[in-house]
């Protein structure tokens, strides 16, 4: 029996991965629910995301392992390079390391039509409401009142009341700038990055996580999104250039870069097993984005109103996991709402499971991320190659860095185990 009354219902903002994955939850919850998307047409925008085996698991138990597997590649493994090509470690991925669940790399745009067809399809076509962007939110006893404004044409429309808001929309969030109306900037990391994307025959095993390099001199994380994009076998490969400097460009993830801004950091990249120049240089788009992140708020949820995904806890990308702990966050939503009579007792139970748990994931992203691995190699050998990788560092040790990072966004296998 559903913890909200029958004709109660919760006004989703935002279609990104975060809302559409929380629509899906309460609809197999029972809990009726509605999304209102800015935009006027949803188009299959962005990059290369990974769902690592703690948001996939949710993801299949939504019924969607298929769908997802055949637009994704199902991740076999995890490697770590120096910037003279150079294997420091190897670990496998998903189901391949034991897990009960894959790990997916996946255009963003790919991720976000299977939800959005799946919510269409399940919660009706009018479940995704368009070209209604947030302007700000009221509450009183009964209900939460969102305003909206027509992205197209800029006129007013009509307010929407419902017993809980959620607000699913990102970093430029409304309601979070309402919220929060003395945040302050966006914190720069120190690190700008470009993006792209080239199709490319299949690198290592064809399904390879790679980080390469470091931040210093030019960092590289490469793996493929797509397979077979030609029918002649090749894939398409997603590629993120990281390198600290200071300068610092707007946050928006539409933002054009240039190659030449960044490409003779990666200059001789030439490995037995990629050409990194070549890469590049068959990239038709280039984006351009400063890695940042937000301070961990102290409060998420005012009343019937509450923040999810990157809303809540923007992060930097450094350990592949901001999508994932919004769709962590979508079921752990879904539990409250079903299990918690009260609406505003629920999304308050919510924020005081998640809000702490992700400030961590946050704050371990900062400082030691996955990649915290070639660092640790890169200010051992000063910056120069090795003969043998453990007279650097020894395999338990690379195995004690990673296994704290799982740990702590929520993915070890322990906790995927014992979870519920």
């Amino acid at each position: 029996m559903n913890a909200l009354h029958s004709g109660d219902d919760v006004l989703i903002i935002g279609a990104g991965i975060g809302g559409l994955v929380l629509a899906l939850e309460l609809h197999d919850a029972g809990i009726p629910c509605r999304v209102y998307e800015a935009v006027p047409e949803i188009r299959p925008l962005g990059v290369g995301i990974n769902i690592l085996p703690h948001a996939s698991r949710v993801l299949c138990q939504l019924g969607l392992e298929s769908e997802l597997a055949r637009v994704a590649v199902t991740t076999r493994e995890s490697v770590f390079y120096n910037r003279f090509g150079q294997l420091i470690y190897r670990e496998p991925s998903g189901r391949f390391a034991g897990y009960d669940y894959p790990q997916f790399s996946v255009h963003r745009g790919d991720l976000q039509q299977v939800l959005l067809q799946a919510v269409r399809e399940r919660l009706g076509p009018d479940a995704v409401v368009l070209d209604h962007r947030c302007t700000g939110v009221t509450q009183d006893d009964r209900s939460a009142q969102v305003r909206f404004r027509s992205s197209s044409t800029g006129a007013e429309l009509p307010t929407v009341a419902a017993s809980a808001v959620v607000a699913c929309d990102g970093i430029h969030s409304a309601i979070r700038a309402q919220l929060h109306p003395d945040e302050g900037l966006p914190r720069y990391s120190g690190i700008n990055m470009w993006r792209g994307t080239t199709v490319a025959r299949p690198i290592l095993t064809g399904a390879s996580m790679i980080r390469a390099g470091w931040l210093d001199r030019g960092k590289m994380v490469i793996y493929p999104i797509r397979d077979n994009v030609d029918g002649q076998g090749n894939q398409l490969i997603n590629w993120v250039a990281e390198i600290e400097t200071p300068r610092q460009v707007e946050r928006d993830w539409g933002r054009q870069g240039r190659l030449e801004d960044f490409f003779d950091a990666f200059a001789d990249w030439h490995f037995d097993w990629l050409d990194v120049p070549a890469l590049l240089r068959g990239t038709e788009q280039v984006l351009e984005y400063p890695m940042v992140d937000q301070d961990p708020l102290d409060r998420w949820t005012f009343g019937r109103v509450t923040l999810l995904g990157d809303a809540a806890h923007p992060m930097v990308p450094r350990g592949s996991n901001g999508a994932g702990q919004a769709i962590v966050d979508a079921r752990v939503l879904r539990r409250s709402l079903s299990t918690i009579g009260d609406p505003q007792a629920a999304l308050q139970a919510y924020a005081d499971q998640r809000l702490p748990a992700t400030a961590q994931v946050v704050r371990t992203n900062r400082s030691t991320p996955p990649d915290v691995i070639i660092r640790e190699v890169w200010e051992r050998t000063k910056d120069q190659p090795f003969d043998r990788i453990e007279d650097v560092i020894s395999q338990a040790e690379l195995e004690a860095i990673s296994r704290r990072y799982k740990e702590i966004a929520g993915f070890s296998p322990e906790v995927l185990r014992t979870g519920d």
